[in-house]
């Protein structure tokens, strides 16, 4: 999937049906759903999964939680905003 596609599904009510659970996570961040994304990425067991984990809790406020979910990820809490974390995630899991 492309990015400019991703980006451009943002004005529509549903995700991209071919998107991934990450890329799910991450559209329905984006449209301010934190609630949904964090309930479809809880139980995906792996670092990127872990990495989205993290992020999303560090926009809640939740620094203790998140840094959790950033070693699970082997990362370093991000150092940039949150826009700037969701770009990377963006670019990082969609190609």
């Amino acid at each position: 999937m492309e990015i400019s596609f991703f980006k451009k599904s943002l004005a529509r009510d549903a995700p991209p049906e071919d998107a991934t659970v990450h890329a799910k996570a991450l559209w329905y961040d984006k449209k301010g759903d934190w609630n949904n994304a964090h309930h479809l990425i809880r139980d995906v067991e792996d670092k990127n999964a872990s990495w989205i984990h993290a992020y999303l809790h560090r926009k809640e406020g939740d620094v203790t939680n998140a840094d959790y979910w950033y070693r699970l990820a082997g990362k370093k809490r991000y150092s940039g905003t949150i826009e700037e974390e969701w770009e990377e995630l963006l670019t990082t899991l969609i190609h």
